[in-house]
């Protein structure tokens, strides 16, 4: 998740609704997202393959409708983190250029093909990392997690002190006061839209779903990582937003949006550091970006594999789910999700607007395939089938969290279709709407026009599939959950 450099990328969206605002909507929404971890880790515990969440959609879901609805929730979930990677390779590239702007006291222009530049070479060397073998790709990571615990502690260190050298921290009365609205929202609905700030931060965490099929015991290892993650996030993140709210130079917050240098997180370290640290740290975010970037080509790679490989992924999927038995990692499926960060990634020569779906669409997506598993299991019919993993808190506690999951997934996904101003024209029109909804009708009329030819739902990898009706990983399951029972 790459915490520091995530919060730099989507600050201006908890700032817009005042001091207070920017705190209590990341507070409020990695509240809410642990229990859509809950729910994921419930799932992972229970049954743990790489092709997750449209493997469980199509397990729990009435007969009638699993195979179609599988094929939507596996195509929204390649779109979320295709498009989760395209927001992180923009931030990357944003932060970079702030970096030189500010080394060059503002003698730089930072545009759209720059940023298009940048975004797309932080993109094809992703796709060459994440092609290296796992072992590789795992001790990268680790020096990735390393990294970020090291720009935290900087931040929360080097930040404060600074400012307090040459500035008055805001007060704790002005903090938790101030609601200024940089929207033409209402108030109340503009605090709302910034809780997609800590929505997309706090994300991807499905990822560890999607390596299960590379880990040891993933039973449990996968609800400690996903859990972990979110709630580490959710308190690192607060005291990160603290000090951004209360390094803000007298509560000056429209001077920090409107930043000569591309980023309010550039400013308020230019604030408090002066022009050298600022350089400095800022190039030591885009490290942390550029690590997280290839975090999740990994992730999403896996996904799209594991979905070609059940014949899911429309129209070249026979070339996508070839794994080369000398590497014995999916390039192909990196490649393809390489190319598809590359064309989405086009957005950014709209503008800012365009800009902003990039990260709206991926808490859009994403979240359609996190909330259906648990929504499934809470209706009668998946709930006969569900039969829980070593992770599970009791009927009561789980189900209540996978219900507040449910209603949490529905929210911010109607949330995330919104533009940030009521008057709508090219430059503040949500893409969101377009491409998300576009690409989930466009999905299903595939599916209906031509895919079910062919995807017939999760298969079996197994060498002795004669016992499993249609050689489908469903029976099998079916199968050890009656043995469970019983």
């Amino acid at each position: 998740m790459s915490l520091l450099p995530s919060i730099a990328s989507i600050l201006p969206i908890l700032l817009s609704s005042g001091l207070l605002g920017a705190w209590l909507s990341w507070f409020l929404a990695s509240f809410f997202i642990l229990f859509i971890g809950m729910g994921l880790s419930f799932h992972a515990s229970a049954i743990p393959t790489s092709g997750g969440l449209y493997y469980y959609t199509n397990y729990y879901s009435p007969e009638s409708i699993r195979v179609p609805l599988s094929f939507l929730i596996g195509c929204a979930n390649t779109l979320g983190l295709a498009a989760g990677t395209c927001a992180i390779n923009y931030g990357f590239a944003v932060e970079v250029l702030s970096a030189i702007f500010i080394q060059r006291d503002g003698d730089f222009e930072i545009t759209d093909g720059a940023l298009y530049g940048l975004f797309a070479a932080c993109v094809v060397t992703n796709i060459i990392i994440a092609s290296v073998a796992t072992k590789q790709a795992a001790r990268l990571q680790a020096f990735a997690v390393y990294l970020n615990i090291f720009l935290i502690v900087i931040f929360l260190i080097a930040v404060p002190i600074g400012y307090s050298k040459n500035y008055e921290f805001n007060s704790r009365e002005l903090i938790f006061s101030d609601l200024q609205n940089f929207r033409e929202w209402p108030i109340g609905w503009s605090v709302c839209i910034s809780l997609q700030g800590a929505a997309w931060v706090i994300g991807a965490f499905d990822s560890v779903i999607h390596c299960s099929e590379e880990c040891n015991n993933p039973q449990r290892a996968m609800a400690w990582g996903i859990l972990g993650s979110i709630g580490a996030c959710g308190v690192l993140g607060v005291a990160i937003v603290t000090v951004c709210v209360a390094c803000i130079v007298d509560g000056d917050i429209q001077r920090v949006l409107e930043s000569s240098t591309g980023s309010a997180m550039a400013q308020i370290i230019y604030d408090s550091l002066g022009k050298h640290w600022a350089v400095a740290f800022m190039a030591m975010i885009a490290v942390g970006q550029y690590f997280m970037s290839t975090s999740i080509v990994i992730a999403v790679s896996r996904q799209s594999w594991s979905f070609a490989r059940d014949d899911g992924l429309p129209i070249i999927y026979n070339w996508v789910k070839y794994v080369d038995p000398r590497v014995k990692v999916p390039v192909r499926a990196t490649i393809f999700v390489g190319g598809l960060c590359l064309a989405l990634g086009l957005l950014v020569f709209i503008g800012p607007a365009g800009a902003n779906a990039l990260f709206s669409l991926g808490i859009c997506s994403n979240n359609l395939a996190w909330m259906m598993p648990s929504l499934l299991i809470l209706l009668p019919y998946g709930r006969k089938k569900f039969v829980p993993g070593p992770f599970w808190f009791g009927k009561p506690l789980s189900y209540t969290a996978m219900t507040i999951a449910c209603l949490w997934g529905v929210f911010i996904m109607g949330l995330s279709l919104f533009p940030d101003n009521i008057a709508v024209d090219k430059e503040t029109m949500n893409y969101t709407v377009v491409i998300n909804v576009g690409m989930w009708i466009l999905s299903l009329a595939y599916y209906f026009i031509y895919g079910h030819k062919i995807y017939s739902g999760p298969k079996s990898n197994l060498e002795d599939e004669g016992d499993y009706a249609e050689s489908s990983d469903v029976a099998m399951i079916e199968e050890i959950a009656t043995e469970k029972k019983v």
